[in-house]
Formats: structure tokens, C-alpha cells, sequence
């Protein structure tokens, strides 16, 4: 609906060169203000393009305030310093706005933006050492609801998970299976067996007894060479099985596994070096002495080096250790060498806090590995503290350390535990309450817009009742005249703005102002829905005049519409009824 009124502000601009060349109308922002004396709607565009179009603010807000009055939904055009254009627009812009929600339906938020351009989504990436913790279900969800938002704008998703199945974290889950082998074998085994960066949980148990059944004592008193193959490869593929059944449980699929192993057996990393070492990107050299941060792989010693500096990095960064064995970021470039290859021009991905010293390291191997073509963006989450009434808890019976995501679903359920773990803004930590999460209280977030849904949905049920099944061609072209109240009206703006919070949602990659905006629609009708038990002139059923109960269940149908939608994208079910 905003399309209309982006099309009178581009006209203003458009009166001034290079317009064309400098944005385009997806660009232009339409806000409401917080103050509602200055208008329905408002546009910062005057002060946003004004460096581009060498212009002044308050000139550019004159063309597009002059352009903006010729619009016949446009009742009134006000200037505000430094170059804000406030304006108000006709009630039957609003009533159309519902007609417009209900005739485009399921596909109501979606904008095809990108045209189907690829993008490659890498979340989650757990080393398969163990089960996932609650750290991997946010990032689970956070990389689920992006690539879901990346769809609504038009983009071809690749959900991808990078297998670190190589490496000496997987020598040590072997080593620490073994144990549990020997310990399924009648052998007594304490936590003094187990080395550090060793696995100890009782999760490896289970595996151990099921080499012990279908092997023996085959593996017993030989040669580490003579098993630690099989036992990386038993431990890998059982718990990386057990992880996808964990991300299952979820709601989260993944289009593709990765492994790393398998890079390194292509012999990847070779060809990723040798582009390197064409560029001239390559060297022997000695890194200085870290202070104050750690490098992983330093060593006092000559290796070699990729300048990753030439590209933005704080530091060049080792590929080659001294004995010859490749680095963790050399398996790094292979990877995404290996995505440049599958056609990905843009890629995200999604990392813990503790992986700040990646940023810089990812972008400029994507840099050089793909001449500055390929794109790259990562969002790091902060950890989540997970509360009972108020106070720290642990929940882990298998783990030992930690509480694992399959513990949290358990608990308090998919949609819950999905909603939550976007509720905050990934930069901020998460204070997960496990008892208010299932609270039926409208202090919960979660309840409060599910109850939401819930009320709309009784209230079309009394609708039924009253005048019959409801017919959606009605819905769409009876008379909107009865939304006439401020709360209505607020409601169906609300509701306007829908698309425009999705795209920016996408485009910021920000899942959380999806449970945001949501809250706000949740709240307006709630509002209204408690202003009618007031007014009675309100109320959404009017049992002696259809024509009034259908325009205020077109308003309720249109909500409803817009709760679906946010609830697909969060990945969550709507409830109809709530007891």
C-alpha cells in the first residue's frame, strides 16, 4: 500500500539529476511518528539523500511535500526541521489497506527484492563432539527465522551445515570413546582417565555399548592406528545423526551438510593455497608475538602466512604450521572456495560471540579467494541464561556441563523455545525464564500474541453463529465506512507496515523485529478488543447489523492474516483455542 505514496516522495526527488543512479524507491523510508499530533505518517528521505543528490534537506522536503499533495490519499503536508516531511493521509487509504491484505493473503509480506538470487545460509556448524547446547539453539533459530526472511525478499536459500569433522577435537572424541569402549568391556574407568579437552559426558556411553555389542573385544589392547579410524568415523556419523534429530525436534532442516574431512580428502585447501599463491597472497614468514589476544595456531616459528592484512585483517593468519600440517583456517578457505564454486555470490553465516576474531579473517579469505565479488555477512549471538523464577538453573542429566537444547524443548516446547531464542536482539544475552515461558499470563510474550490469535479466532467463530460460515470475497469487498475509531485505525496502520518490518528484518538480518512488531500488533488488538467491552459500538459482532460486523471482521480477518504470517516466519503453529 505504501507503493502509492513511495511513488509521490520518488517523484520529488526525482526532480533533482542523478535520482535514478542513487537509490531506488525500495530505499525510501515511511515511518510512523512517535507523536501522533504530527501525522499519520512521516519520511526521512529529504535528509537520507541529500548528500547524494548535493541538495539541502529542506529543498528536497519542499519538492517531495509538493509532490506528496497531488496524491488524492493525502489530506495534509507539514515540513519539520532539519527536513522531515510529515503528512496525513486520507481513512479510505486505510480501509483500502485491508482490501489489499486479504486479496494478497499468505503472500501479503513477501517482495521480491533479489529476483531469486542464491544466498547460502550457514548456521549451527556444531563440532560433532556431543549433543547441541542451548548456544546452538540459538544460533539454530536465529540462522532458521534469517533464512526465512531472506525467502520473503526474494532470495534462493541454501540452508548449510559445516561439519567440523577433522582436527584434533575429533582425535580426542575418539580417544574418549574408547574409553567408554573399555569401560562397556567390564574395564574400570574414572574421570582420571580422561585427559583435557577430552569428552567425559555419558552421552558416549551409549555409542560405547553398541561397538561392544556388535565388536567384541576386537578393539581391545591393540594399537591406537589399528582403531582410531573406525572410532572417529562410529562417533561422528552417530552424533552428527543425533544432532540433526535434536535440530528436528526444532523445527530446523537443513538443505546441506558440509564436511570438512571430505574438503581436505578434495584436496580443496591445495587449490584454495595455489589461487592465494597466484595472487602473491602467500609467504614464509615468522607472526609476531601476540599481547593482549590470542592467535590461534601461533607459533614462534616460520609458516605459512596469508596476508590477510591486504584485506582488512588485523593480522596475517596461518595456513601452514610449521610440521606441515594445515591449519584450522586453511580448511577455512576450502570451504568457501567450495561455496564460490556452488554459485554463492552472498553468504552469511552464524557464529557464537566467543568467534569476534573471525570476522575479519572470513571476510578478507571471501575477498581474496573471490576479487572483491562474493559478499559475505556474520552475526554473532551472545549466550542465553537460563532462570526458574528468577534464579540460575541447570538442567543437563547426560551432558555433565551443560544444558542441551534437546533438555530446553523438552521442557517448555518447540514454538516456546523458538519464540524466545529471537525475542532479543542477537548482540544482547537472553534471560530465559523456563516458568514464564509457559506461563498463561499476558506477561508472557509468547501467550500474549498466541492469545491474540485466539481471540480473533473465538470471535469469527461467534461470527458463524450469528450470520453463517464466513464468505473472504465479502470480507474483501464490503464497506470499511464503521472503522472510523483511532484504535481501528491504529490497527490497520499497524498492520500496513507489515511488509516494510519484514524487509528490513531481512535485509538487517535481525529476526527479533519480527517478535517485536508482532507484540505491537498483538497489543493494538488487544487494546481494541478491551475498548470494546467498553463501547459497545465497538464490539466486533453487532448480532442485528451484518454490514458493521462484517467491515470489523474484514479488520479482524486482515490481523489474522499478519499473525500467520509472523508465526510461519518464527516457525511456530498459531493456536484457535486456548485453555
Amino acid at each position: 500500500m505504501f507503493t502509492i505514496i513511495r511513488d509521490s516522495i520518488f517523484n520529488g526527488l526525482s526532480t533533482f539529476s542523478g535520482t535514478k543512479d542513487n537509490f531506488s524507491k525500495h530505499d525510501i523510508l515511511i515511518s510512523a511518528p512517535k507523536i501522533q499530533a504530527r501525522g499519520d505518517l512521516y519520511t526521512n528521505a529529504a535528509m537520507s539523500f541529500s548528500k547524494a543528490l548535493n541538495v539541502v534537506p529542506k529543498v528536497l522536503a519542499k519538492s517531495i511535500a509538493d509532490s506528496l499533495m497531488q496524491n488524492e490519499s493525502i489530506t495534509e503536508v507539514t515540513i519539520a526541521s532539519p527536513g522531515f516531511v510529515n503528512f496525513r493521509v486520507d481513512r479510505k487509504f486505510w480501509h483500502a489497506s485491508i482490501d489489499n491484505i486479504i486479496s494478497k493473503g499468505k503472500d501479503y509480506s513477501y517482495t521480491n527484492l533479489k529476483n531469486g538470487e542464491s544466498i547460502n545460509v550457514e548456521f549451527v556448524s556444531a563440532n560433532p563432539t556431543g549433543p547441541l547446547h542451548t548456544g546452538h539453539a540459538r544460533n539454530a533459530v536465529f540462522g532458521s527465522v534469517a533464512s526465512n526472511l531472506f525467502e520473503r525478499i526474494g532470495y534462493k536459500v541454501t540452508r548449510e551445515f559445516y561439519i567440523n569433522d577433522k582436527g584434533n577435537q575429533i582425535d580426542s572424541l575418539a580417544r574418549s570413546l574408547y574409553l567408554r569402549y573399555k569401560e562397556a568391556l567390564g574395564i574400570s574407568i574414572s574421570e582420571d582417565n580422561f585427559d583435557e579437552g577430552m569428552y567425559c559426558g555419558e552421552y558416549l556411553k551409549e555409542l560405547a555399548f553398541e561397538i561392544m555389542r556388535n565388536y567384541l573385544d576386537e578393539f581391545l589392547n591393540k594399537d591406537e592406528s589399528d582403531w582410531i579410524e573406525f572410532f572417529k568415523d562410529f562417533a561422528v556419523k552417530r552424533l552428527l545423526k543425533s544432532i540433526e534429530a535434536d535440530l528436528s525436534i526444532l523445527g530446523v532442516n537443513m538443505d546441506v551438510y558440509t564436511s570438512e574431512l571430505e574438503l581436505h580428502k578434495q584436496r580443496l585447501v591445495d587449490e584454495a593455497v595455489s589461487i592465494l599463491t597466484e595472487k602473491n597472497d602467500m609467504y614464509e614468514g615468522i607472526l609476531p608475538k601476540p599481547k593482549g589476544m590470542v592467535i590461534e595456531d601461533w607459533e614462534e616459528k616460520s609458516q605459512l602466512l596469508f596476508k590477510s592484512t591486504k584485506y582488512g585483517d588485523d593480522i596475517d593468519r596461518p595456513v601452514k604450521k610449521s610440521d606441515g600440517t594445515w591449519t584450522y583456517f586453511a580448511g577455512d578457505l576450502a570451504y568457501h572456495l567450495n561455496k564460490m564454486r556452488r554459485g554463492f555470490y552472498k553468504m552469511v553465516t552464524i557464529l557464537g560471540a566467543d568467534h569476534n576474531g573471525y570476522i575479519k579473517r572470513l571476510k578478507s579469505a571471501v575477498n581474496a579467494l573471490g576479487n572483491g565479488k562474493q559478499d559475505i555477512e556474520i552475526r554473532l549471538y551472545q549466550l542465553i541464561n537460563f532462570l526458574e523464577k528468577g534464579k540460575p538453573v541447570r538442567m543437563s542429566k547426560r551432558s555433565g556441563n551443560f544444558i542441551t537444547l534437546k533438555d530446553v524443548v523438552e521442557r517448555v516446547g518447540k514454538d516456546v523455545t523458538r519464540y524466545m531464542m529471537i525475542s532479543r536482539h542477537h548482540d544482547v544475552p537472553i534471560d530465559f525464564d523456563l516458568v514464564k515461558a509457559v506461563e498463561l499470563s499476558m506477561d508472557n510474550p509468547v501467550f500474549y500474541i498466541q492469545y491474540a490469535y485466539a481471540r480473533i479466532c473465538s470471535v469469527f467463530r461467534n461470527y458463524e453463529s450469528n450470520f453463517g460460515q464466513i464468505n473472504i470475497e465479502e470480507l474483501k469487498t464490503c464497506s470499511k465506512d464503521p472503522l472510523t475509531d483511532e484504535a481501528e485505525i491504529f490497527l490497520i496502520r499497524a498492520l500496513t507496515f507489515w511488509p516494510d518490518q519484514i524487509s528490513a528484518a531481512a535485509i538487517a538480518i535481525e529476526p527479533h523485529r519480527v517478535t517485536i512488531f508482532l507484540q505491537e500488533i498483538a497489543s493494538l488488538f488487544h487494546s481494541l478488543w478491551n475498548k470494546g467491552k467498553i463501547n459497545t459500538e465497538l464490539r466486533f459482532i453487532s448480532p442485528n447489523n451484518k454490514e458493521e460486523s462484517l467491515a470489523r471482521m474484514s479488520l479482524l480477518y486482515a490481523t489474522k492474516l499478519v499473525l500467520e504470517d509472523g508465526f510461519k516466519i518464527i516457525g511456530i503453529e498459531p493456536l484457535s483455542e486456548m485453555r
